[in-house]
């Protein structure tokens, strides 16, 4: 069975979104002087490439494989370690119109905004052929209201948990992922109900629990919410957080696990949550597939095999991007040639092999080459399969809007207050609420 690396690094999309100060790794091109598209010169077409965080594009060798197949492209990919910092430059350059790459990824909660304000800078995919293999809600995510495909998606984020297997054991649970995911199977309630479980009956050896059950409630929220069609606005694009019952819900059952003490009170991404891995304090996280590979990385060699990957209560999705090309390119057709050879199914399973990043197609999820994909880093768990089941647990339908990721960070800040601050779960609401009113307006 084809084995994902622990050495391999999948990109951190949707949650790499919230680092605020990763540093800014540049990849081929330059400088934001620099920072200019393609051309036509000698019969030779050259197409840059903005991108984030690992894509898997150049890692995995794709776009020195098209180059090979298509002697006369040249190809330059400028990337940036964290998404926030590629974003706010990307905000910039298309106010101005100026210092665009050919091509540009767009993060899944940039989708609405991009959507929503930038349409006229990107270039219509609609009349690119077979295109008909992504899954259908991926592609509404990046389609104007009247009809316009603004890019083409390359991976998404279905839900997973992690659990650390020597913990379980300790506690008296079982170990086997099959069994594990019975434990919460169907529903949320059913998966804090096993952390009370856990920290009633775990012991280190010397009667005292030292270890959490989750690393923080935030990502019990995320999850939760990601599982509903929609979450802070409706279709209209009005917020609707406070009115949704799926947050309301989501917020009191996390709020429950982090005042009955179930976490280890480190916001996934945040300082402490690496050295949580790496330490051992906690013994669950709920896990889209992009994060493996940081979870392996950062809790390294020595704690490898003792994690395991079960099935989630629910479906949910968190996470994922797509590729769109800039409207003025002036290799326009040649970039968006690229974008949907780098989109197709066999580069996306060849993606997912090596990275881990689940495809956006169902055609890939369907292919032997990701079924057969394990985790050698956690106990050989048949991750292709997990995660290829989940993605098709996710909603045929999500509403986003144009501040999803200011708001799913304002809501986490207001989960840390009760976790961290012992507010109580009534006035962080209150709070949260408010500094959602002044982000977002």
């Amino acid at each position: 069975m084809a084995t994902v690396h622990r050495s391999l690094r999948t990109r951190a999309s949707a949650a790499v979104a919230a680092l605020g100060a990763f540093a800014l790794v540049v990849g081929c091109g330059g400088s934001d002087s620099a920072s200019t598209g393609g051309g036509k010169k000698d019969g030779k077409v050259t197409i840059t490439m903005g991108l984030y965080g690992v894509m898997g594009f150049k890692e995995t060798g794709l776009i020195e494989q098209y180059e090979k197949e298509h002697p006369e492209v040249d190809i330059k990919a400028e990337i940036a370690g964290d998404e926030q910092t590629y974003y706010t430059a990307l905000q910039t350059r298309l106010a101005g119109g100026k210092g665009l790459k050919d091509i540009q990824g767009i993060e899944i909660l940039r989708a609405k905004e991009i959507t929503d304000t930038q349409a006229a800078r990107f270039a219509d995919f609609k009349d690119v052929k077979n295109t008909d293999h992504f899954l259908p809600w991926k592609q509404s995510q990046i389609t104007t209201g009247d009809g316009k495909v603004l890019g083409l998606g390359t991976d998404i984020g279905p839900m997973a948990v992690c659990y650390r297997k020597d913990y379980f054991e300790k506690a008296g649970l079982p170990t086997d992922r099959e069994k594990v995911a019975k434990l919460w199977e169907g529903d949320w309630q059913k998966y804090v109900d096993v952390g009370r479980t856990f920290k009633k009956d775990f012991t280190d050896g010397g009667g005292s629990a030292k270890v959490a059950y989750m690393d923080a409630s935030s990502g019990l929220f995320n999850a939760m919410v990601y599982g509903h069609e929609q979450q802070f606005y409706d279709e209209k694009g009005d917020l609707i957080f406070d009115k949704n019952p799926a947050v309301k819900e989501a917020w009191n059952l996390s709020a429950d696990a982090a005042e009955d003490g179930l976490t280890a009170k480190l916001r996934q991404f945040q300082p402490g949550w690496d050295p949580g891995l790496a330490n051992g304090t906690f013994a669950t996280a709920v896990c889209p597939a992009w994060m493996l590979g940081h979870i392996s990385e950062k809790a390294g060699k020595k704690n490898e095999g003792k994690w395991d990957v079960a099935k989630a209560p629910k479906g949910a999705n968190w996470g994922g991007s797509f590729l769109g090309v800039v409207e003025n390119s002036p290799v326009k057709e040649e970039a968006k040639k690229l974008v949907a050879w780098l989109t197709a199914p066999e580069q996306q399973a060849h993606i997912f092999e090596k990275l881990g990043s689940v495809p956006s197609s169902k055609t890939s999820l369907d292919s032997p080459e990701v079924k057969k994909v394990t985790s050698e880093y956690f106990s050989d768990a048949p991750i292709g399969q997990i995660f290829g089941d989940a993605a098709k647990e996710i909603p045929d339908k999500q509403v986003l809007g144009r501040k999803d990721g200011t708001i799913k960070d304002t809501f986490s800040q207001g989960l840390t207050l009760i976790e961290q601050q012992g507010t109580s779960r009534k006035e962080a609401w209150k709070t949260t609420a408010e500094r959602i009113d002044k982000a977002v307006g």
